[in-house]
């Protein structure tokens, strides 16, 4: 029996069960990043701005307490703050405190709690009820956009941040690849779009025009994008993740492969011939960069557009199966339930997901 052959898989052309593209089905590249960008529903969920003069300090509570709060639906917060103005400290458990200075972008994608500070020692922690309280406040619209803080005299820091919300399961493998915090620098060598969609926040920020909010959101959603993108451009040669993957020429061909083809039954023999390469090459070079096994990265995968297909298209389970490889709605319902604690149907129903549709009855 061959040990790399995952025989629950059909083969096929990729079937349309909800109506719901891949990144790979739009263009027919295989483009492994705006594939799971696109899985794992990035939205705009939270955008204020924050002008303080010292002594001050703000602080966000971890992801798991605060997206309940601040988003309709999703189990993720990634935050982003770009200092504007100013300087400031930002201080996460574990980590040493960082400086942070105008032009500066800060990303903390893994949902950590953390704070902002006038000074690497400051500290005047509010308990979480009471942080929050005021979250909800913001998000409901309760609160000015424009958050001043701390002592009497002028401001003297300026900085935007932005709450974005996406799913971090069944699987995410660009937020396993980024590092606790990410911070950009204006020395840095910077993409052309990044400067003009910073420019856009900050003047957005400055002015209450008809629609600002949404503008707002949707910006911060090309500005992770944009920074992902920068740090897959500068990641250091030796760097391992999925992002470096994507760099790698072997790896990122067969990324590129197996979500072009997600329906086909790939064996570990078949991807390295498809990607020009032997069998013990890739799967070496896939577990160094990648951490996992090219065919356990595949099951992981079709899950997680499972997942996606599963919210939003209203395709029964079977479909959903058929449409990410499975042969059987039990087999790809055992995988489903081993890799989320739970049956596709109660996966879905507990997150607020589209229902099946009814199939036509053929009556008039």
């Amino acid at each position: 029996m061959d040990r790399d052959r995952d025989h629950d898989f059909a083969s096929g052309p990729l079937a349309a069960a909800s109506g719901t593209a891949t990144g790979a089905q739009l263009d027919g590249t295989g483009d492994p990043l705006s594939d799971v960008l696109e899985a794992v529903r990035l939205t705009g969920a939270l955008f204020f701005t924050v002008e303080a003069a010292p002594p001050w300090t703000a602080e966000a509570p971890q992801s798991s307490k605060l997206a309940p709060v601040i988003l309709t639906r999703g189990c993720h917060v990634v935050s982003y703050h770009i200092v504007v103005q100013g300087a400031c400290w930002c201080r996460m458990a574990g980590m040493p405190a960082v400086r942070l200075e105008a032009g500066d972008i800060l990303v903390i994608p893994h949902g950590d709690g953390y704070g902002l500070y006038s000074g690497p020692d400051q500290s005047a922690p509010l308990p979480v009820e009471a942080l929050l309280d005021w979250f909800r406040q913001m998000a409901s619209g309760d609160l000015p956009s424009v958050v001043t803080e701390g002592g009497e005299g002028a401001p003297t820091l300026h900085v935007v941040c932005g709450f974005l919300g996406c799913d971090a399961l069944p699987f995410n493998p660009v937020l396993t690849a980024l590092p606790r915090l990410l911070r950009i620098r204006p020395s840095q060598d910077r993409p052309e779009t990044l400067g003009p969609l910073i420019d856009l926040i900050v003047a957005e920020s400055r002015h209450r025009r008809a629609g600002r909010r949404s503008v707002l959101l949707r910006i911060g959603e090309l500005l992770f994008v944009e920074v992902v993108r920068m740090h897959l451009a500068t990641m250091d040669s030796e760097g391992r993740g999925w992002l470096a993957g994507l760099r790698d020429a072997t790896v990122g061909h067969a990324l590129a492969l197996m979500h072009r083809e997600l329906q086909r039954k790939w064996t570990l023999d078949d991807l390295a011939h498809a990607a020009g390469t032997s069998r013990s090459v890739l799967a070496e070079r896939f577990s160094h960069f990648v951490g996992e096994t090219p065919m356990r990265y595949l099951a992981k995968w079709r899950l997680q557009r499972a997942a996606v297909l599963l919210l939003d298209g209203g395709a029964k389970v079977a479909s959903v199966a058929q449409a990410v490889g499975y042969e059987s709605e039990a087999a790809f319902s055992r995988a489903f339930k081993k890799e989320t604690g739970a049956a596709p149907s109660e996966w879905r129903r507990d997150r607020g997901g589209s229902p099946p549709r009814r199939q036509p009855s053929g009556h008039g």
